[in-house]
């Protein structure tokens, strides 16, 4: 059992809240290029209002703990620990709700290398309390505009986790998959189940665009989000993402296991 004093001390002295890696540089270009509603940046949200670079900075402030001086134009972002315990509390009481209706879920991650070990805990105890942990549209392509071009990858799981690989083979070091922002898998893979006539998941769990994507089409959507994403933080706002928790999304993939036990202890789920 993870205490919550032991957890708070885990994030800062891990780097995933506290002084984070993630530069008041990115963090500001981020917030421009979302204002300015670059696709890139949007992550699959259609804002229902228009967001300042000052409005967002605000926003992350209240939600993350980055400093809300727009002054303030250099240097590391700084996650307040609290905001992420509570907001880890929050994730843990709708994942422990799903569980409780043994409701299909769909999970699916952006940062395979760091993040599937917390995800596929999450499927593994998810599928063990009765819940259906989905996989549509594995295999199918997708293509995905990046800074290379127009490249295709497969959608694929790894441990009931929903990741994208290169079509023609993974690179060395990529075997989990490849990073992407893009909500494009999701929407492939919500459209497979929906055409497939299975279950539609009742909770769709993951980052990037698998949390922007899903909420934007109207599933309940929760999920973890860096100081330089703001997509998933104006989709909570805004309502239509659940819960986002405030952390830096790229450390060592061991320093989230401490979360993942946390996070399955608060919703009665054994690992």
């Amino acid at each position: 059992m993870v205490s919550v004093v032991g957890l708070r001390e885990h994030l800062v002295g891990s780097g995933l809240a506290g002084v984070v890696a993630t530069t008041r540089e990115r963090s500001l270009r981020s917030y421009r290029l979302f204002a300015a509603r670059d696709p890139r940046f949007l992550i699959g949200i259609d804002p229902e209002r228009a967001w300042r670079q000052r409005d967002l900075i605000d926003l992350m402030a209240a939600k993350c703990g980055v400093s809300a001086d727009p002054g303030c134009t250099s240097g590391q972002d700084v996650i307040d620990p609290g905001l992420t315990v509570a907001a880890l509390d929050r994730f843990a009481e709708r994942v422990e709700a799903v569980a409780r209706r043994r409701g299909a879920v769909l999970l699916g991650t952006g940062h395979p290398h760091r993040l599937i070990g917390f995800y596929g805990a999450l499927a593994d105890a998810l599928s063990a309390a009765g819940c259906e942990v989905l996989t549509p549209a594995m295999g199918r392509r997708v293509d995905i505009t990046t800074r290379f071009g127009l490249r295709t990858y497969n959608l694929d799981y790894a441990r009931g986790v929903a990741v994208v690989r290169e079509a023609t083979g993974s690179r060395p070091g990529c075997a989990t998959g490849v990073h992407t922002h893009s909500p494009l898998p999701v929407r492939l893979a919500l459209a497979a189940a929906a055409e497939g006539g299975g279950p539609l998941p009742e909770l769709v769990i993951g980052d990037h665009g698998w949390v922007c994507g899903a909420g934007q089409l109207g599933f309940e959507a929760i999920g973890l989000a860096d100081t330089d994403d703001p997509a998933p933080f104006v989709g909570e706002a805004e309502g239509r993402v659940s819960v986002v928790v405030p952390l830096d999304d790229a450390v060592r993939s061991g320093y989230y296991r401490p979360l993942t036990r946390y996070v399955l202890n608060r919703a009665c789920l054994s690992q």
